[in-house]
């Protein structure tokens, strides 16, 4: 294996002290490490973790070696990655490969580093992992019992590989659990984007017009919060269902194009590439923020945003102000990357205790019985979702 890659190490401490705090506020999975550490059923796996590395998702890498397992850790975004949490996995003994801000390739090497363990079992955050293990890492897919896959975009591109008979493994589809969808993506991501774009701008959003892009579970919990916070909402759908379902609960439904006309807010939660785009910038109100809430920062089309823009500078820590040629400014949250996360500290510990007892339970599934289990997606048990 490659040394560990560590940016601050003297802040293994201070990791340390982020992840006992989450511990105390996660009790499902207290419970099912004293029953890892009891039973072992890791013992002589391999498991490779890519995840938003922060302070609970390092709990849940603790957890598997406590299960027995060895465990290799890195980023699935540079921008949520958290290098005293980075420093306090490798204090721990765990593989470790992360950097806040590296840069794309910087991420996909430490990606290869980590899949150099030849792990049995990996979880995923957005499907890069599983990309890699189908292009130029394929001599490690032979090693892989299972992939449990934590995201919406994971998922959908999980599911495209599937239906054209791409998929050299079973997935497990995490984000389609009850016990994810329901609590984490909704009410997680409700609250934790509000969160981050708040403690960002210190800006009011009461009387604000905020645009929420996509209506499913992320997209309706951002709707929710924001009207909590006393906002105008608009909702952009593209499903006819649920733009109805929408308009049932109240909010506007219009195109894109003429929402931007009115927005003081935008936020995407889509999963799709490119939902705000030039024409959409060229329209904006001068001040408009954007956020993204989806996985990847290509939900916004940003090289058309740097075209547009005759300057651009950070004015505040995670934003950058635009300068358009007509003079209006609309501000970058986090470099476009997903906002709760790269602005804030991502959804609260007691919300993802469920989302991460279901990585837990299920990469425990697949160690015994992913071996009779088809290539392909596959939902989470029900035993394990109730």
């Amino acid at each position: 294996m490659h040394p560990n890659i560590v940016k601050h190490p003297e802040l293994a401490e201070a990791g340390a002290q982020r992840i006992a705090w989450v511990k105390q506020n996660m009790p499902i999975l207290g419970i099912i490490g004293q029953r890892f550490e009891k039973e072992k059923p890791f013992r002589g796996k391999r498991v490779l973790v890519c995840v938003h590395l922060e302070a609970k998702t390092s709990y849940l890498a603790l957890l598997f070696a406590q299960g027995g397992a060895e465990v290799v850790v890195t980023g699935s975004n540079p921008d949520s990655t958290k290098d005293d949490v980075v420093a306090a996995l490798d204090q721990a003994g765990l593989h470790v490969y992360a950097a806040h801000g590296a840069s794309h390739d910087d991420m996909q090497q430490y990606m290869s580093y980590a899949l150099d363990l030849n792990p049995n079992i990996v979880i995923d955050d957005g499907g890069d992992v599983v990309e890699l293990l189908h292009g130029e890492r394929q001599d490690v897919a032979q090693h892989i019992v299972g992939v449990c896959e934590e995201t919406t975009t994971g998922v959908l591109r999980a599911r495209a590989r599937a239906k054209a008979g791409q998929l050299e493994f079973p997935v497990v589809l995490i984000n389609d659990a009850h016990c994810k969808y329901l609590f984490d993506n909704y009410h997680g991501t409700g609250q934790s984007v509000w969160d981050a774009i708040m403690r960002s701008t210190n800006l009011s959003v009461c009387g604000k017009t905020v645009v929420i892009l996509g209506f499913g579970w992320c997209g309706q919990g951002c709707a929710d919060r924001a009207r909590g916070l006393g906002a105008n909402v608009i909702v952009c759908e593209t499903d006819p269902i649920k733009a109805v379902a929408a308009h049932l609960h109240g909010y506007r439904v219009m195109p894109s194009l003429e929402a931007s006309l009115e927005a003081d807010f935008f936020v995407t939660a889509t999963g799709s590439k490119h939902v705000l785009n030039a024409g959409h910038f060229s329209s904006m109100k001068n001040g408009a923020v954007i956020a993204n809430a989806g996985h990847f920062h290509l939900e916004l089309d940003l090289a058309s945003l740097k075209s547009l823009a005759i300057q651009h500078q950070q004015v505040r820590d995670n934003v950058t102000a635009y300068k358009l040629d007509d003079h209006r400014s609309v501000f970058l949250l986090g470099g476009g990357n997903i906002v709760n996360i790269a602005c804030g500290d991502g959804h609260p510990a007691e919300i993802m205790d469920t989302s991460f007892a279901l990585q837990a339970l299920s990469a425990e599934y697949l160690v015994s019985r992913g071996q009779n289990l088809s290539k392909g997606v596959h939902v989470v048990p029900q035993t394990i979702d109730q």
